[in-house]
């Protein structure tokens, strides 16, 4: 029975690729799209606020409505694309973020622009289904590679995004913001119709059979440890994100406009860890270099924990060793992903879906409980207790890969 749970073949190295292979540039402004509406708005949220005569935490629903949402979507996206083919599903939802960003422009009250939100988080399937592109075109080793540089836009996204914004409400205002994100999107859309093939070579299943390719996956035990390690490793990034903001406003006095531009640090951490995901994955090997992405992830939250006990309470001191949370989380997620979706590569799509459900899910909870174990105080040391118990859970997870997948 264990011979049947993880494949032998994969059918993407017996059937080599021969057809014309996307443009990495295209994959990477469809798969940054979806990480820039999540924050580029966020420095804005007081202004839409005022001007929507909402309370600020109804405004702040636009941030949870959206990643629900887009987790929910990746259960859908998935086996839509293995069903329809990439192409399709991408633009698709790209039509419907773009209805969505138009929505929130001319928002004239609290009910229109959430329902805005939720229509962005369509953007979803740029993200879910260029992973999904580059396990279609290259071999297991390789795909990860490709996908470090890939998911580079995740990284340039929330570099930007949020000193863009902040500098666009200051200059104009928060409505101006969703145009630059409405014209981000129509180049992704472009440049995807000039550049970007069809590489589904399993596409025309029932509808009914891709669905049950996530009963066949959650039955494979190396799929759950591989969707821990995504979803702890990420719950440190998106517990930073979601009490970061209170540390930075309320214990350290910072802007939104600064806020952005010390939060860079973390983002440019990510660009290096995808970086070196790409350099060296091929020569380490996947559940090596997971481990060694969750490792340095752990290492950033206790750095400021020791700096902030000394009495070095000063912005750099908490987001500079944070950085490191971005340089683990970029060295990791390319590689669990990768090896996730090639235990069944004839359902990519799905798999790929599923998993980021399971990881853009843990990483709302994970925002949550950090803005809850902040609270109106700010203080960095809890959170970062919390931050580094998320590392060292993903650091079993991954000791858990490794082990597995020797005895395969």
């Amino acid at each position: 029975m264990a011979s049947r749970e993880i494949p032998v073949a994969d059918p993407c190295q017996n059937v080599e690729w021969t057809g014309p292979r996307p443009s990495i540039l295209t994959l990477v402004l469809l798969t940054a799209v979806s990480p820039l509406a999540i924050n580029l708005f966020v420095p804005s949220m007081p202004s839409i606020a005022a001007d929507l005569g909402a309370p600020y935490a109804t405004v702040q629903l636009g941030l949870s409505l959206y990643l629900l949402m887009t987790a929910a979507l990746q259960l859908v996206i998935g086996p839509l694309s293995d069903q329809l083919g990439r192409r399709p599903v991408i633009y698709a939802g790209m039509v419907l973020f773009l209805i969505g960003t138009a929505m929130c422009v001319f928002a004239s009250n609290a009910a229109m622009f959430l329902a805005g939100r939720v229509f962005q988080a369509a953007s979803a399937s740029g993200l879910v289904l260029s992973r999904a592109i580059v396990r279609d075109v290259y071999p297991r080793e390789k795909s990860a590679s490709m996908i470090g540089y890939v998911v580079m836009g995740m990284a340039i996204a929330p570099m930007v995004g949020p000193a863009i914004g902040g500098f666009i409400d200051q200059i104009s205002n928060w409505r101006m913001s969703f145009v630059a994100l409405g014209a981000f999107g129509m180049i992704a859309i472009c440049t995807a119709l000039l550049t970007l093939p069809e590489t589904n070579r399993f596409r025309g299943a029932p509808l009914r059979d891709q669905i049950a390719s996530y009963r066949a996956l959650l039955r494979l035990p190396l799929f759950w440890v591989y969707s821990g390690v995504a979803a702890f490793t990420s719950g440190i990034f998106f517990g930073f994100l979601g009490g970061g903001p209170a540390v930075s406003s309320v214990y350290l006095g910072l802007g939104p406009f600064f806020y952005g531009l010390y939060f860079a640090f973390c983002a440019f951490g990510y660009s290096v860890g995808n970086f070196l995901s790409g350099r060296f994955s091929e020569r380490r090997g996947l559940e090596r270099m997971m481990l060694d992405g969750a490792l340095i992830s752990v290492t950033g939250p206790l750095l400021t924990i020791v700096l902030f006990s000394a009495g070095l309470e000063h912005p750099l001191s908490f987001f500079l060793p944070l950085a490191l949370v971005g340089v683990g989380n970029g060295m990791t997620l390319p590689n669990v992903t990768a090896a996730a979706i090639g235990l069944r590569p004839e359902a990519a799509g799905a798999a790929s879906g599923l998993l980021g459900a399971l990881q853009i899910g843990l990483g709302a909870l994970a925002s949550v409980a950090a803005g809850v174990i902040v609270g109106k105080t700010g203080l960095p040391i809890p959170l970062c207790l919390f931050l580094a118990a998320c590392g060292l859970i993903a650091i079993g997870f991954t000791h858990q890969a490794v082990r597995m997948t020797r005895q395969a």
